[in-house]
């Protein structure tokens, strides 16, 4: 029995040492507060993210665009609603001068409208 003895396979101390430090790695790696499945998880979550983002920030620069259609909008409905209706706003005073057209001396004339309420802001 002693020849079977010297064919058990020994395991040198430096071989159990460093399957030791692997096992502790990988422990630390796969069971620690910060673990691969949670960094797998958190990864999936930015990459939604992200997506939520930019669909917020195309929804956000489209609305800019409306909004700044509509100021520029009021700016001119407001210009054409002076040009060829006279409209005046509640702080102002229309001054209109006009020239005679028959017989006179000719001399422009002022004629001035009290403030009308205006319809628009």
């Amino acid at each position: 029995m002693p020849a079977l003895r010297h064919m058990r396979p020994r395991w040198p101390w430096s071989t159990l040492a460093l399957t030791a430090a692997v096992v502790v790695v990988q422990a630390d790696l796969w069971l620690s507060r910060s673990n691969m499945p949670q960094v797998f998880s958190l990864q999936g979550q930015l990459t939604e993210q992200l997506a939520l983002n930019r669909a917020a920030e195309q929804r956000n620069q489209r609305t800019a665009a409306e909004l700044a259609d509509l100021k520029e909008g009021l700016e001119m409905v407001e210009e054409k609603a002076r040009r060829e209706l006279g409209m005046v706003r509640a702080d102002e005073i229309l001054v209109q001068y006009t020239t005679r057209s028959s017989g006179g001396a000719g001399a422009a004339t002022p004629a001035t409208a009290p403030p009308r309420p205006a319809s628009i802001p």
